[in-house]
């Protein structure tokens, strides 16, 4: 059964959104913010075999500079998201901008492994700063009879970014080091923070702050990666690390559960269509991230593509992202989500399967068309998803929701990484493919969960 809960009235002396044109610069600024986080996450993949060449880093090591970057995203944004709305979103946007770009600029000096994850750690936390603002900044930029467009346009430029970067940071590597990765996003960073005064005042929250329930969700997030990544090389060290992210969970769960608006959005997860948006959300973006971490691999090493071939190849993905998005966005007010999503999800795996099924000496073209498959079935997937988890939360509640919607997709990003780290300690040789493999496997249980979605009556009731 669907458990809802009324919208509360709008507080009183608080603006509906903001006016024009301030609302343009705070929406461009939120925007550049957006770009400049997700662009940087997936484009530093593309950027992976370059840089273990460069720094003769071995293929399963050179793989932490992204695990490092999304596990610090992970385990830091809801902790601050609650910190955000002690000291203000103004603020912290600011030196979330700051930390970012200064750490971009510590990443392209980097001449090791070690400053290098550092710096991607140090970039990871300006990312969440950023990241975690995005809920809150959109309830308050945007008027409520332009919340939806608000939403549906950050949506959109989170999905276009994430498969974009690849693409991007292939043709960087064909015209320039790996260094420029990072510092393309300078510019960005800055054109943002000249947006910052332009925000909205989001009122200040005077409640008590759940130390216990912040510690305690940074074990659950991290060690459940670093547990995955450790399977292969540590069984122990791994067992005792996803017990310990399993307790921690445990103690998590009951601690929230009787709060009516927890740090951590325990009480979001009772909405059924939440609940089951998160679960395939998850899953879809680690098998996006599993597919984009080792196809360069695959195209570059089994294939014998240039990097500018490689361009092209992501290329089609993001393509079928964008074609499809808006599609989707379309139809997803006039069918079943659920049938929407185990399509889209389904196209996933379908598109991936293809491409490794082809043979070695197969035509560009071919290997163009199951790229543009995948990417269908990711746009077609995210949008009415990402509905589904936005407009499922009570309105006072948007900013938790937001926020839990960063929160599952860097979670999913990490566990996409995590197994492609498996993949290559498993067979350096035919890591590639197994992480190829292990895309598949996610956007199959995210086809499983929609199957499971559609069979629940009560889930597409109120959206």
């Amino acid at each position: 059964m669907v458990e809802t809960t009324a919208a509360p009235h709008k507080p009183a002396g608080l603006p509906d959104g903001l006016d024009t044109p301030q609302r343009y610069w705070a929406a461009f600024g939120l925007l550049l913010a957006i770009t400049t986080t997700v662009l940087d996450s997936s484009m530093a993949n593309v950027a992976l075999p370059a840089i273990a060449k460069q720094l003769a880093i071995d293929p399963a090591a050179v793989v932490w500079v992204v695990i490092a970057y999304n596990l610090t995203v992970v385990v830091s944004l809801l902790p601050l998201s609650a910190v955000a709305e002690r000291i203000g979103f103004r603020r912290m946007f600011a030196m979330g901008v700051t930390l970012f770009m200064l750490a971009s600029l510590a990443s392209a000096l980097s001449v090791s492994l070690a400053t290098l994850t550092m710096s991607r750690m140090a970039q990871g936390l300006g990312s969440s700063m950023l990241m975690c603002l995005f809920g809150g900044l959109v309830r308050n930029t945007y008027p409520l009879n332009k919340l939806g467009m608000g939403i549906s346009l950050n949506a959109m430029t989170v999905g276009l970014m994430a498969v974009l970067g690849p693409t991007i940071g292939a043709f960087i590597l064909q015209l320039a080091s790996w260094q420029w990765i990072f510092l393309v996003n300078i510019p960005i960073c800055i054109g943002a923070y000249f947006c910052v005064r332009f925000l909205p005042e989001v009122p200040r929250s005077h409640g008590r702050f759940d130390w216990v329930a912040c510690a305690l969700s940074v074990p659950v997030f991290g060690l459940s990666i670093i547990g995955l990544d450790a399977i292969v090389k540590d069984p122990t060290r791994a067992a005792l690390c996803l017990i310990l992210a399993g307790l921690a969970g445990w103690v998590l769960v009951r601690r929230s559960r009787g709060q009516v608006a927890p740090i951590v959005p325990i009480d979001l997860l009772r909405i059924t269509p939440i609940a089951f948006a998160v679960g395939a959300s998850a899953f879809s973006f680690a098998a996006q991230m599993a597919a984009f971490v080792s196809l360069p691999f695959y195209f570059r090493q089994v294939l014998h593509f240039s990097y500018g071939e490689v361009g092209f190849l992501l290329g089609a993905w993001s393509v079928g992202v964008a074609v499809m998005a808006p599609v989707a966005g379309y139809l997803s007010s006039r069918f079943s989500i659920a049938v929407l999503c185990g399509i889209g999800a389904a196209a996933i795996a379908s598109g991936m399967f293809w491409l490794i099924m082809l043979p070695v000496d197969t035509g560009f073209g071919w290997l163009m068309a199951a790229m543009l498959m995948g990417g269908v079935g990711f746009g077609f997937f995210q949008t009415p998803n990402n509905r589904a988890l936005l407009a499922g939360a009570p309105r006072h509640r948007s900013g938790a929701a937001g926020g839990m919607q960063a929160t599952t997709r860097v979670f999913g990003q990490s566990f996409g990484t995590a197994l492609v780290a498996i993949a290559f300690n498993i067979s350096e040789t035919r890591g590639a493919l197994l992480g190829v493999t292990a895309a598949i496997a996610c956007a199959l249980v995210a086809v499983a969960i929609n199957v499971v979605r559609h069979l629940n009556p009560a889930v597409d009731l109120e959206l």
